[in-house]
């Protein structure tokens, strides 16, 4: 069994099957992986929250890691809120709108959108104000412009056509980067998969020599 253990977010819209891939190149870096599913439509945040404490509470032999894509990035970081203690390991957050997504807000305005963003809409908008855990925490920002945004507009430049970089930009992160990937496709990212690997292990990303 692996002496670190990751656990992996899925964002907005998305179920967990969609980061096998990343849980691929994790494992093969040395980490045991297990995907959290939830309802991000449907349930409620706080709900997803007890869940994933829940899930985090019975894996106590060892060190535990968040990797969250998107919304995945926002409830790692509630969590910790709620529970300062939860894990010891580091967070990665993939493309998460950490300061509140324009676009979300953009979209709730269209006919159906409050409905399509569902229980998770809150803390889209919202984001938070800053990070004061103790956790190292790391923000990995797309930059190609591809995606839902470009149709609803608002997104300053740079973005991942969803998210702009500025929106990953939290205050109290322990290490930020910007690769070449749109929103959807950080979680399949090769490069992203790399810096991620560097994070949890070193918690720094990997700068050029």
């Amino acid at each position: 069994m692996a002496a670190e253990h990751v656990l992996l977010l899925h964002g907005l819209w998305m179920r967990g099957f969609t980061l096998i891939a990343l849980r691929r190149k994790l494992e093969t870096a040395g980490f045991s992986v297990d995907l959290f599913d939830y309802a991000s439509v449907m349930q409620d945040s706080s709900a997803s929250i007890e869940k994933l404490l829940s899930l985090t509470a019975r894996t106590t032999d060892r060190l535990v890691h968040f990797v969250g894509h998107s919304l995945g990035g926002l409830l790692a970081l509630q969590a910790l809120q709620h529970r300062p203690d939860l894990i010891e390991g580091r967070v990665v957050c993939l493309g998460s709108p950490l300061r509140g997504s324009s676009v979300a807000r953009a979209f709730a305005n269209f006919p159906g959108g409050s409905f399509l963003l569902g229980r998770s809409a809150d803390v889209l908008h919202a984001g938070l104000d800053r990070w004061n855990g103790t956790q190292h925490v790391g923000a990995i920002a797309g930059s190609l412009p591809v995606g839902l945004g470009l149709a609803i507009g608002g997104l300053s430049t740079p973005h991942d056509g969803t998210v702009s970089v500025e929106e990953t930009q939290l205050p109290g992160l322990t290490d930020h980067c910007v690769v070449a990937a749109t929103h959807t496709g950080l979680p399949f990212s090769d490069a992203a998969a790399q810096q991620t690997i560097a994070f949890l292990r070193n918690a720094r990303f990997d700068r050029p020599a």
